[in-house]
């Protein structure tokens, strides 16, 4: 209903919706009976990980300003489709270090997409990845340049 006036007045906007949640909280997260507070969960750090070049100093960091420019090939072409990696359960205290590779894999995952959509039944206009914590910015490019790739046909032609 309020997608018309998404379109005309919003700068950015960041799909998620409930049907991804919830596959993720039983798919992924093999919740039996995911609450509310579960995909508030998944919003949060989501939202927060898109932000945190916002609140932290960084090495690369990239304002919603510098985002939208790179992100947006066409004035109307402003929805994004977010991927989060890792996902954890909000009362989980497992921990396990992902390398660069894990990450990317599960970032570009559908199963990891918090918009109930295919991107392989499409093609990437644009894309960012954007990582948090000790990691090798030379192992990040490797990774990026392996994504494009391996993936072309996902990718349209001017990334």
């Amino acid at each position: 209903l309020s997608f018309h006036q998404l379109v005309e007045n919003a700068d950015e906007c960041f799909g998620l919706d409930n049907e991804a949640l919830y596959d993720i909280c039983f798919r992924t997260l093999k919740l039996k009976n995911p609450t509310y507070g579960d995909l508030n969960h998944l919003v949060s750090a989501a939202m927060s990980g898109v932000t945190c070049c916002l609140r932290f100093p960084g090495q690369l960091n990239a304002d919603l300003r510098k985002l939208a420019v790179n992100l947006i090939p066409f004035p109307r072409l402003h929805f994004f489709i977010t991927g989060f990696a890792p996902l954890t359960a909000r009362k989980s205290t497992d921990y396990r270090k992902l390398s660069v590779a894990e990450l990317t894999q599960q970032m570009f995952d559908a199963k990891n997409m918090m918009c109930a959509s295919d991107p392989r039944h499409g093609r990437y206009l644009t894309a960012a990845a954007m990582f948090r914590g000790k990691l090798s910015t030379k192992d990040v490019d490797e990774q990026m340049l392996n994504v494009q790739n391996k993936n072309t046909s996902y990718f349209v032609e001017w990334i």
